[in-house]
């Protein structure tokens, strides 16, 4: 079988050369950025309602120790942070403060749920101007080319234009599929954001009904 037409992947990333070696290294951060989202914001959505359905009853009880044990024995997560914050400062504290440090836990860990997001983002952004750099560098070299040959013809410009057209299809690819996990951590994100708020929610009504059970 004639082997002479098929495509070698790792000659054509040297032919791209200049170009296609940071599209590499961006993909390289793109895969580990990625991973390390998906372990990291994992099962916390569902664990939120888990660990606020279980708790909920327990504060309205009163119960603020039972309700404190049970937080720490639950699983890190973002909710269980919050709520032992929640808990431990609920002795002297009016309803208003709570309410601000729920805010305030609240923000801190939906902007940790986001961290790293912003690089998948920019290699959203930047990878096809980096092909779009490297289509400019193989068109330029097509030229030259051309001029130290003296003469046109496909054979003079194929390996540029190749070169072009590789660097064009790695950076959008690499692009594309940033973009994807971008919006797909980012809907994740505010998704956690939502269940955390809603959750804080229960459980200071809980707080309340707790003190009021105790003539609070």
């Amino acid at each position: 079988m004639d082997n002479s037409n098929t495509l070698d992947l790792v000659a054509l990333i040297q032919q791209g050369a200049i170009s296609t070696y940071p599209l590499l290294l961006c993909s390289v951060i793109l895969l580990g950025i990625v991973l390390e989202r998906a372990w990291s914001l994992s099962g916390i959505v569902r664990s939120t309602a888990r660990l606020t359905r279980d708790v909920v009853p327990v504060l309205a009880r009163g119960d603020w120790q039972g309700a404190l044990e049970l937080v720490r024995k639950h699983r890190a997560c973002p909710a269980r942070r919050v709520y032992t914050d929640l808990i431990e400062k609920e002795h002297g504290l009016p309803m208003p403060e709570l309410e601000r440090v729920a805010t305030e836990r609240n923000f801190e860990e939906v902007q940790g749920a986001g961290s790293n997001l912003w690089v998948l983002g920019t290699i959203g952004s930047a990878a096809p101007f980096i092909g779009l750099f490297g289509t400019v560098l193989g068109i330029i070299r097509a030229f030259h080319a051309i001029a130290l040959a003296g003469t046109g013809g496909f054979a003079v410009v194929a390996s540029g234009i190749s070169e072009a057209l590789i660097a064009t299809a790695l950076g959008l690819a690499v692009g594309i599929v940033a973009v994807i996990c971008f919006n797909y951590f980012q809907s994740r994100v505010e998704r956690i954001d939502a269940a955390l708020r809603i959750g804080s929610a229960r459980v200071l009504e809980a707080l309340n009904t707790g003190r009021r059970v105790h003539g609070a």
